[in-house]
């Protein structure tokens, strides 16, 4: 009885700690979906960059680094999307293991201020999505091995979703003639999706929201839409419309809607990253195909 009862105190704070939910802190919404997504109920989520917020001008809260002392699985991006996240890392002492869910992406390259940096928007290629949804799941997998097997049950099922995303894609890009693939969005941030599908995105800001275009580039922009014939532009969910209703009348082209970069929407459909997505490939294909 005695050697029973001890085998009762010991296996109890076992079972207190398999019902506790892992801790997880993500950076911005695109992240907290994806995790949502693979944790479910075994996760207790925090994160910091809400719906149509914009992740290049965030600033930390004193909250932001409780959760962080808190955090199981700290979930970034990556690739320097959010240098914010890396000073708060460095002021606080969390134990919490961090990754970049971007991790694995092959990155493209381009110029931002003279010098050749990493485009961080990686998550808006399906194929880098998956990327992301693994490296999640690993991560998952790894500070609660307990439930491995809920984690990838739940990372398959979402991941049959997004490959019924890319053959949508993949379909609705190869009905769009090549003279119908350039794009004009408020920031650099489309660079992956037009490698994908052979679009051409032009923007008047760089990689980060922060710079704003100086007179003369956006009069020399509205000069290449004018002589190249583009005629449909976006807004972005982040971003001060005026700019690009002001581009678009200058230069004879139209509105096509607002296309989601950095954030999700505080509402359905693109509340989600695959209706996001999706909500992207239908707002796209209204405005180029002819």
């Amino acid at each position: 009885m005695r050697n029973l009862f001890l085998a009762i105190v010991l296996l109890f704070p076992l079972s207190l700690h398999a019902t506790e939910k892992v801790k997880v802190v993500t950076s911005f919404s695109i992240l907290a979906d994806l995790v949502s997504e693979v944790g479910g109920d075994r996760i207790e989520l925090t994160n910091f960059v809400g719906a149509d917020a914009d992740a290049h001008k965030y600033e930390p809260s004193p909250d932001n680094a409780k959760a962080l002392l808190r955090a199981n699985l700290i979930v970034a991006n990556g690739l320097g999307f959010e240098p914010w996240l890396d000073r708060l890392l460095a002021s606080t002492e969390s134990t919490g293991k961090r990754i970049n869910a971007s991790a694995g992406v092959l990155p493209l390259m381009l110029e931002d201020e003279g010098e050749q940096v990493p485009d961080p928007h990686a998550w808006q290629s399906l194929s880098n999505a998956e990327i992301y949804v693994r490296n999640i799941a690993n991560a998952l997998i790894d500070v609660d091995p307990t439930h491995a097997e809920e984690y990838a049950s739940r990372r398959d099922a979402y991941l049959t979703h997004l490959h019924a995303m890319l053959k949508e894609a993949n379909n609705l890009f190869a009905s769009l003639p090549a003279s119908k693939r350039k794009v004009v969005t408020s920031h650099d941030a489309f660079g992956y999706l037009g490698q994908a599908w052979q679009l051409q995105f032009i923007a008047p800001q760089g990689l980060s929201t922060h710079d704003e275009p100086s007179a003369g580039e956006v009069a020399a922009l509205i000069r290449q839409l004018r002589k190249e014939g583009v005629r449909a532009v976006f807004v972005e969910n982040i971003r001060d419309s005026r700019l690009i209703q002001q581009i678009a009348e200058e230069a004879g082209a139209k509105v096509g809607g607002t296309l989601y970069s950095d954030a999700l929407a505080s509402q359905a459909p693109a509340n989600t990253y695959l209706g996001m997505f999706k909500h992207n490939l239908s707002t796209l294909m209204a405005a180029l195909k002819p």
